[in-house]
C-alpha cells in the first residue's frame, strides 16, 4: 500500500489507539502507550502496540463462528505494519461488556463492600481471586478520555443501550466468547480471570465484535501454576504497572509517573509471553 499515515484523515485519539479514515473504512493503529487508572503514562512499553494488534487478529480469526467482527485486513500503511488493522466502521454500543470468571479488581472491591457485583449476588465468604461458581456479566459505562469507567447493573445497561433484548444478546455472546477464550488459555497454562468486549452494529449485522479483543490491556491473564486465591495474582497484564505505580504513592491523577527501564522491560516481557503462549505464534 503506497498510502502513508500522513495522507489519511485523523479521526480520534484514545488512550492507546489512533483512528484514521481509510477509503471509508477505519485504520486502527495501536500505539505503545500504556494507561493505568485511566491516565496515560509518559513512558511507552516497547512492542505493546504490536502485541495488542496481533493478539486481536488471533482472536478475531478464532471467534468468528461465535460472532462476526469488524476486522477486514492487515493491508495497512507500511509505517504501521503489525500494529494496525483495517476495520469496518460500526455504530458502537455505549457500554463495555465485561465478563468475570474470578473475583478481582473492582469486582472484588464491590463484593467486599456489598456481597454483590453489578447487582449480582454472590455466595458469602469468597476471597480475592476466587473462581466464581460461573462467569458473570458485569457491564460498565464507557468513560470519556481521562474519566473512569463505571460499573452498572444489567438493568441500567439495558436502559443505556435502549433495547433489553439486544442487551441480553450482548450478554449471551460475551459469556460465550469468554468461555471460549478461557478454555483455550487454560490449555496453555493461563487463567483468563476477566475481560471486556465492545460491540457495534453494521448494515446487516446487529452485533459485531469490535475494538481490541482478549488482549493484556482488556483482560486479566494469570499464570495457572502460580494461582493462589486470597491475594492478588501475578499477572500477564498491566497490573504489574498498576502495582508499581501504587507503591510510588501516586494519587491516580494526571500527570502519571515516568516508568523506570526495568518496569518497562518486565512489562514488555509479560505482554510478549502472554501473546506467544496463547497464540502459539512468535512476535
Amino acid at each position: 500500500m503506497a498510502v502513508a499515515i500522513s495522507d489519511l484523515v485523523h479521526l480520534s485519539t484514545g488512550k492507546v489507539r489512533e483512528m484514521y479514515d481509510l477509503d471509508g473504512d477505519l485504520l486502527m493503529v495501536a500505539s505503545d502507550r500504556i494507561s493505568v487508572y485511566d491516565v496515560i503514562l509518559p513512558t511507552p512499553i516497547t512492542d505493546k502496540g504490536k502485541v495488542l494488534t496481533q493478539m486481536s487478529v488471533f482472536w478475531f480469526e478464532t471467534t468468528s463462528e461465535i460472532v462476526p467482527n469488524h476486522f477486514l485486513s492487515e493491508d495497512v500503511p507500511e509505517e504501521v505494519t503489525d500494529r494496525a488493522l483495517r476495520v469496518r466502521k460500526l455504530d458502537m454500543y455505549p457500554v463495555e461488556c465485561v465478563v468475570r470468571g474470578y473475583l478481582s479488581g473492582s469486582g472484588w472491591r464491590e463484593y467486599r463492600d456489598s456481597g454483590a457485583v453489578c447487582g449480582i449476588e454472590l455466595p458469602e465468604g469468597l476471597s480475592e481471586s476466587d473462581k466464581l461458581p460461573e462467569p458473570i456479566f458485569t457491564p460498565a459505562t464507557k468513560a470519556e478520555l481521562g474519566d473512569h469507567d463505571e460499573n452498572v447493573d444489567f438493568e441500567r445497561a439495558a436502559e443505556i443501550v435502549g433495547d433489553r433484548a439486544l442487551m441480553e444478546e450482548l450478554r449471551r455472546i460475551s459469556i460465550e466468547l469468554y468461555q471460549h477464550a478461557a478454555d483455550h488459555a487454560a490449555e496453555r497454562g493461563i487463567i483468563l480471570a476477566d475481560t471486556k468486549f465492545e460491540f457495534g452494529r453494521s448494515a446487516g449485522a446487529e452485533v459485531v465484535l469490535a475494538d481490541e479483543v482478549l488482549t493484556p490491556d482488556s483482560s486479566r491473564f494469570w499464570p495457572a501454576d502460580e494461582y493462589e486465591p486470597g491475594r492478588p495474582q501475578p499477572s500477564f497484564d498491566k497490573q504489574y504497572v498498576r502495582d508499581w505505580a501504587d507503591q510510588t504513592g501516586w494519587d491516580h491523577t494526571p500527570p502519571g509517573p515516568e516508568l523506570p527501564p526495568d518496569v518497562v522491560e518486565r512489562t514488555r516481557a509479560k505482554y510478549v509471553e502472554a501473546y506467544e503462549r496463547i497464540t502459539g505464534r512468535s512476535l
